[in-house]
């Protein structure tokens, strides 16, 4: 198992994000995680990161349980993760090519006067020209700003990636192309992927396995294909976006 969850909480003072909740993701796989906003999704992608500290519990990567691993460790395990944040996380202050070898250049994996050429083989497999090498996160679109992020995430030829909402803010054809991109270069790389959103469309076309999570926990997991003829009551209402049903969301008046 690459990465396997298990008995995972964690809270904020009274609120409880994380109840107990396990999870396996299988070495090769594409796991998306689906469930609405505050239901535990990007505190648990972040506890696997080591960005965010659980209370309790045991987070296993390749069978290590890196809670309970040195720091220098956790940082060697970290070099074979590569993660595409939400809003791409670009730095406005550097151009396209040094952001996407930033990680390879700060760990001395490649020299700086390398680093250009090696950027723009990297654009190419997400499908675009050297000219961008040298233009401003500011001067691209908001798809072609999840192009280079995507290509920063690989860049490093990563054996686990982690997808933060990859297709938010993007339009129905973006999403796609992106969607496309992701299942592409995971299967290049011979990649475990795992990816977190409540975009149904986006879900089905780079996930090998769904997991629903609700309120801290997973309370459906089953393909991709099957989501929706799952029959899990949470999953049908998320996936209709029905008002009636178990899931009962806190609207402020």
């Amino acid at each position: 198992m690459k990465i396997r969850v298990r008995g995972l909480c964690k809270a904020f003072g009274p609120k409880v994000v994380l109840d107990r909740l396990d999870l396996d993701v299988p070495a090769g796989s594409s796991l998306v995680v689906i469930g609405g906003s505050g239901s535990g999704k990007s505190v648990l992608i972040k506890c696997i990161l080591g960005l965010i500290e659980p209370d309790s519990g045991s987070i296993e990567i390749d069978g290590r349980d890196v809670l309970r691993i040195g720091r220098s460790e956790r940082e060697a395990v970290n070099e074979h993760v590569g993660m595409l944040f939400q809003g791409a996380a670009l730095f406005d202050s550097l151009p396209v090519w040094e952001n996407v070898c930033f990680g390879l250049i700060a760990k001395r994996r490649i020299a700086r006067r390398e680093a250009r050429p090696r950027a723009v083989e990297i654009l190419a497999q997400v499908g675009l020209g050297p000219d961008v090498a040298d233009l401003s996160p500011a001067e691209l679109s908001g798809g072609m700003q999840k192009r280079v992020a995507r290509a920063r995430a690989i860049a490093a030829q990563p054996d686990i990636v982690f997808f933060d909402e990859p297709t938010t803010g993007l339009d129905p054809i973006m999403g796609a192309i992106i969607d496309d991109l992701i299942v592409a270069q995971v299967k290049r790389l011979g990649a475990t992927a795992f990816s977190i959103t409540h975009d149904m469309a986006s879900a089905q076309r780079i996930a090998d396995t769904v997991a629903m999570i609700h309120r801290g926990a997973i309370v459906w997991k089953g393909p991709a294909s099957m989501i929706r003829q799952s029959g899990n009551p949470y999953v049908e209402q998320f996936v209709h976006g029905s008002t009636e049903g178990p899931i009962r969301m806190e609207v402020r008046r």
